[in-house]
Order: C-alpha cells, then structure tokens, then sequence
C-alpha cells in the first residue's frame, strides 16, 4: 500500500511540473536546431568525398593523441557515419589568400578523389574562390559551399588596418607575428577582390549564413564586445562577421549560430544550434549533379 501512495505522489508532482512548464517544441528531424532552411532542389543521390576549409587562425586537427581537438568539431566524424567522406585540410593560420589557396590546392591534389566538394568556413571561403578562379582548382571541385565567409569584408579587419587595433598589430609584426590574412579581409580589399576573382561557371556556388539576430539567443561571453559594435555599424552578426557580407551564390540556409558555433563549438552556456545537423543538411542539398564531363555549355 505504501509502495502505492508513493507512486501516485510522483505521478502527481511530475503532472504539477509539467502543468507549470513553457510547452516543448519539437524540431523535425529534417530541421536541424537553429537552421531555417531555404527552399531549394532535393538532393539527387550520394555526395562526393567532402573537404572541410578551415578559416583564419584554424587548424585540421590539434593536440596529442587521446586529446585531440578538430576545428570542425565533430562533423567529419559525424559525415563519416551517415556514408559521407569528410577530409579536413590544414592551412597556414594567418598568411595571404592567395598562399592559403595555393596550400589548399596542394592538400587536394594529394588526395585520390577525382572530384570533390567544399564546405569552407569563415576566410576559407575565400582560399576557396581564389583557388577556383586562379589556380586551377575547379578541375577537381563541383561545388563550394561557404558557411559565416566574409565575402564582403567587416568592419572588424578594418579596424585591425587602419584603426585603432592597427597599433597593436604593427606591435605584433615588429615582434616576428604576421598577420598577412587580415588585409584581405576589410571591406576594401574585398571590394576589389570580388572583382577579380569571378565564379567559374562550371562550379556550383552556395552559402550558408549565420548570426544571432534573435533576442533570447545567448551571446557568448568572449564576443559580446565585437558583437555590439558590428551591430551598430553592419547589422546583423555572428560575432566575427556581419551576416549581410555571407551572402554568395545559392542560399541554402540562415542558422542562429554565432562564428564559433558554426563550426560546433559552444562557447554559450545554453545549446541553441545544432552544427551536426547543419553540416549532414549540406551534404544532402548537394546531391550527385553533373560532373564537367557531363555539362553543356551555354
């Protein structure tokens, strides 16, 4: 009887918590958490081997063995398990675009895959393009998507080069610390970069754009000062990069994801988005479209 009382007792409590408690909302499985999908066409069979570009100051894969730590945390793992092959490759941290992308066309040629597609993150969006337009790259690529690249430059590396955070950098540079990538990364420079480094046709270009635009969204701790000021002068933002500069190519989602997050790393106290969702969401939207081989010139 006891055993009884005491088992209507918890069924009552957990009736008068749940009673009491905001209503759940389920994501759908198709959704990932912080994703808003934009419409487009289905995936059209299995992907290629994926490559994952890191950004500035990035790495593959660091640590020591049994601690290692990936930029991209998490999702080749993740890709690997739903069929997909995911290769991280590993740039120069700090150097110019056009010698990351030579690095980066180096790292490809070496892998035995024919023809892959790129996921490239923040100024590996950019490595990315150039290689397409410069290097040849596009032999081996049918399709790039670029998630939080500053394509448009911010505001941020402007203040880097001629503002007041120009100081501190020439303090660096005296000291042996080159930070080569930041001037390519103002307003300016991309300005200009935009028009010398043009699409190729043959490739499929796509984006993903991320920041937190709404107001329960935490920010994390560590970006809250670039954050407000981005806000003030471009808008929306992740934290690093102004969302209305991501744009290029395809849309084919806007996730609330601050610069960090996007890559699957928390800086937040509160877990808001899902980084492996986005990334198996990617692979699927590309589908298995025409090789060059296969294309028609128009």
């Amino acid at each position: 009887m006891i055993w009884l009382l005491i088992a209507l007792v918890i069924v009552a409590l957990v009736a008068a918590i749940t009673l009491r408690r905001p209503p759940i909302v389920v994501v759908a499985p198709d959704t990932p958490l912080g994703v808003e999908v934009v419409p487009g066409p289905p995936g059209r069979g299995a992907p290629l081997p994926v490559i994952l570009v890191h950004g500035l100051f990035g790495f593959d894969r660091m640590g020591i063995p049994g601690a290692r730590m990936d930029y991209f945390r998490g999702i080749a793992k993740h890709l690997e398990t739903l069929g997909c092959h995911a290769h991280a490759v590993k740039l120069s941290r700090a150097k110019s675009v056009p010698e990351r992308a030579r690095e980066l066309c180096d790292a490809i040629t070496a892998l035995p895959h024919e023809h892959v597609d790129l996921i490239a993150h923040s100024m590996g969006g950019l490595d990315a393009r150039y290689a397409l337009a410069h290097l040849g790259l596009a032999s081996r690529v049918r399709s790039l998507v670029t998630v939080g690249t500053p394509h448009r430059g911010t505001p941020l590396a402007d203040l880097a080069v001629d503002g007041p955070l120009g100081v501190a950098r020439r303090a660096l540079a005296a000291l042996g610390i080159s930070l080569d990538a930041i001037d390519w990364l103002t307003t300016a420079a991309l300005e200009r970069f935009n028009r010398e480094v043009v699409d190729v046709p043959s490739v499929r270009y796509a984006c993903v754009v991320g920041g937190i635009r709404e107001p329960r969204t935490p920010i994390p701790l560590a970006i809250q000062p670039m954050h407000s000021f981005l806000r003030k002068v471009a808008g929306a933002n992740d934290g690093l990069v102004p969302m209305a500069s991501q744009y290029w190519g395809e849309t084919l989602a806007e996730i609330e994801a601050d610069h960090f997050a996007q890559i699957g790393w928390r800086l937040a106290p509160r877990h808001t988005f899902d980084a492996l969702g986005l990334y198996a969401f990617v692979v699927a939207r590309l589908g298995d479209a025409p090789h060059h081989s296969e294309q028609v010139a128009v």
